[in-house]
């Protein structure tokens, strides 16, 4: 979890190469309407997020058995507690930072929809984990296989 530029999908994917699970970037769960909303410069809302957290947890659900792995910004806690509710065994790993670093990894990605000029308020969205939710805050600023190593040592 954590705002867009976090490294997410990076981190993520490198988990699940690590563990042998399959993964996912929630981004590709967006409707047409809110990647069109993003891309022009205005930040998502709970009625577009609702639906697209729904998703993102049925995913999650229908690998329960087996595990998996989702990059998902899960901004606030009650997006958490939709993605809970789905699957209750998920464990987070909050990728947080420097915003000047969100911000120069977002403009230099090319070909994706989330412009730099809305992190701010991906960073004025987001709510940490609090202490009874299972979960690791860890910099992003960090190598990914260390943070990768970190992730799965806090799992145990």
């Amino acid at each position: 979890m954590g705002v867009s530029g976090s490294g997410k999908t990076t981190v993520g994917q490198a988990l699940a190469d690590r563990l042998g699970l399959p993964c996912a970037d929630a981004d590709s769960f967006h409707s047409e309407a809110s990647v069109a909303k993003m891309a022009s410069g205005h930040p998502l809302d709970d009625d577009d997020r609702a639906p697209w957290l729904v998703t993102v947890g049925a995913w999650l659900a229908g690998h329960a058995d087996s595990g998996a792995v989702v990059g998902c910004s899960a901004l606030r806690r009650r997006y958490r507690d939709v993605l809970r509710q789905a699957a209750p065994d998920v464990v987070f790993l909050h990728l947080t930072g420097d915003p000047a670093v969100l911000a120069a990894r977002v403009a230099n990605r090319p070909g994706h929809f989330m412009p730099a000029s809305l992190i701010e308020s991906q960073l004025s969205t987001l709510e940490p984990l609090e202490a009874d939710e299972r979960g690791t805050v860890l910099d992003l600023g960090a190598p990914v296989d260390d943070l990768v190593s970190a992730f799965v040592q806090g799992l145990g």
